[in-house]
């Protein structure tokens, strides 16, 4: 492989950034959900400068688009916009929940029930399916009630497991036995988007900045695009 990405994500509490350089992979991450602005660009130049290339020698931006906390999402997307603008570059988004679905994969789940704690007394929630190493969305993500969240035609099957902060604040979904809880999981980051990226680039899907929108899944929540966009 001789894909150049960078993916940052600053959509939950973690502030994390990953450069895959010919297939090898660094990564920086802290956990610092009032902090993803003065951090983010640390780490991307840190990534830069230790491979010895600038953002004009990348081939895609990956970024998290969501769900996740409003503020968090509107930071990085404003920054991919940022980086992607000024380099021409081509963008990857990628959702939260399949990241922290696929860090869980790579641990050895197959089936993979995501949920962010969405504040408001709801939950971000996915199910994903391990088809050929990737997290496979199955439907579609929600955002729902945690006591809705049982009630799923997605919360069926055995060796189920569970992912991220919705089950931290919510643990009662996890009383009926049938998830077992990945604590490794709990936030996703941009190490955990870099199969899907890499899988994204190589099948084409690689998008102008133009078309790209974050995922928010609230109705009621907009993103103002960048000026001439």
């Amino acid at each position: 492989m001789s894909e150049k990405i960078l993916i940052i994500d600053t959509a939950t509490e973690n502030c994390s950034a990953a450069l895959v350089i010919d297939g090898n992979v660094t990564s920086l991450c802290e956990e610092a959900p009032r902090e993803h602005s003065q951090k983010i660009l640390p780490f991307v130049k840190q990534l830069l400068d230790d491979a010895g290339v600038v953002l004009e020698d990348l081939d895609a931006i990956g970024f998290g688009r969501g769900p996740g906390s409003f503020t968090g999402i509107r930071i990085g997307t404003s920054m991919m916009q940022g980086m992607a603008l000024g380099a021409e570059l081509p963008v990857l988004p990628i959702s939260n929940l399949a990241a922290m679905a696929q860090g869980a994969m790579d641990n050895g789940a197959k089936t993979v029930i995501a949920a962010i704690d969405a504040r408001m007394g709801e939950v971000y929630v996915g199910r994903y399916e391990n088809v050929d190493g990737l997290a496979t969305l199955i439907e579609q993500e929600l955002v729902i009630a945690p006591d809705a969240v049982m009630a799923l035609p997605l919360i069926q099957g055995e060796d189920l497991t569970a992912v991220g902060t919705g089950f931290e604040t919510y643990p009662e979904l996890l009383d009926n036995g049938r998830l077992n809880l990945d604590g490794q999981c709990r936030l996703p980051s941009a190490k955990m988007m870099v199969p899907l990226a890499l899988s994204l680039f190589s099948k084409g899907f690689a998008q102008p900045l133009e078309s790209v929108e974050p995922v928010y899944l609230r109705d009621n929540v907009a993103w103002k695009k960048a000026p001439g966009k």
